[in-house]
């Protein structure tokens, strides 16, 4: 899955911007922007960055090559030319009583970065990836408080709240609570 969007840069120059599923060769670039995620913004992601650094290069390509063969799970990248600019995971849940529902996992855009689109792209090409799986009937999506400008982003695609769980999300001796959202698919 592949798409293209125009990125306004701050110089306010057009720069083209691909959007495809991430492979094993991504794996560098991947494990650096999941450092950098996790560096810049350790309150928002379930993986601490102590357990990415260790987990390497090598790991994040054996993810990539589990998840490109997957035929319910991807990683997708957004590129500024070649370099990886954000990132967005989705998965579908295994269990039969969960097979119906997906989850939007591992979002970051760098701040610098925030606002010009790369986040809607990701998270567009994770609906439409999303939409040609069988008897998927919504995505739900967990999101720190803290960050309003994805919560903005994830409602204006359509994402709505069922839920908050309090405390969700631990960091040394302070909590973070999460918002639940969910996009439904198909109308009930």
């Amino acid at each position: 899955m592949r798409s293209s969007i125009e990125l306004e840069t701050k110089v306010k120059r057009r720069t083209l911007m691909d959007v495809r599923k991430l492979t094993e060769s991504d794996a560098e670039a991947f494990w650096n922007i999941r450092l950098r995620a996790l560096r810049d913004n350790p309150d928002s992601f379930g993986s601490s960055y102590e357990e990415i650094l260790e987990r390497g290069i090598a790991g994040m390509a054996q993810g990539l090559r589990r998840r490109d063969s997957a035929p319910d799970d991807a990683t997708f990248g957004a590129f500024d030319g070649t370099t990886l600019v954000g990132i967005a995971g989705f998965r579908r849940e295994e269990e039969a009583k969960r097979h119906h529902k997906g989850v939007i996992w591992g979002m970051y855009v760098p701040q610098e970065l925030r606002g010009k689109g790369v986040g809607k792209a990701l998270l567009q090409a994770a609906i439409a990836y999303a939409k040609t799986l069988p008897d998927l009937e919504q995505i739900n999506l967990a999101v720190v408080l803290t960050s309003k400008e994805a919560r903005h982003l994830f409602i204006s695609l359509g994402f709505e709240t069922y839920g908050l769980e309090r405390r969700a999300l631990k960091l040394h001796d302070r909590y973070f609570d999460q918002e639940l959202m969910t996009l439904r698919l198909i109308e009930i």
